[in-house]
């Protein structure tokens, strides 16, 4: 186990095309694009935020205990990782908004930058952020 968490943001997407791909599997690639899918595309993750875990777990305890943002944030310790998608980020900015008062400089800017990492997300709706340890 890590004591390093990191907020990963989406960065880029691209095809790999270094594989030797069939023809009639390229079309089935692109198709999947056309419609929304994925196949056979590379997300570029890029480390936005970094803290420790004992960082992470105190910058959490701001947050209203059983409420939907602090139980999203706090997958992390049960999966590993969690996933923050376009769907989750009027919940979230407003959560860690409203705990800005409650914290130390510290915690403060770590909402202010994750306030600003789920801007982007707003802004360009196929970004994501993936909170993982390292």
């Amino acid at each position: 186990m890590s004591d390093k968490v990191l907020f990963y943001a989406l960065s880029r997407k691209f095809v790999d095309e270094q594989t030797d791909v069939p023809e009639e599997a390229k079309q089935v690639m692109y198709y999947g694009l056309a419609i929304g899918h994925h196949l056979g595309i590379v997300d570029c993750l890029k480390a936005v935020i970094t803290c420790s875990r004992d960082e992470y777990k105190t910058w959490l305890e701001a947050l209203p205990e059983g409420g939907t943002a602090r139980r999203k944030m706090e997958g992390f310790f049960r999966f590993g990782e969690i996933t923050i998608f376009p769907e989750h980020i009027h919940m979230l900015a407003n959560a860690f908004e409203a705990a800005l008062a409650k914290q130390s400089s510290q915690y403060q800017k770590l909402s202010r930058d994750f306030i600003d990492a789920l801007g982007k997300i707003y802004r360009e709706p196929d970004m994501y952020i993936m909170v993982r340890e390292r």
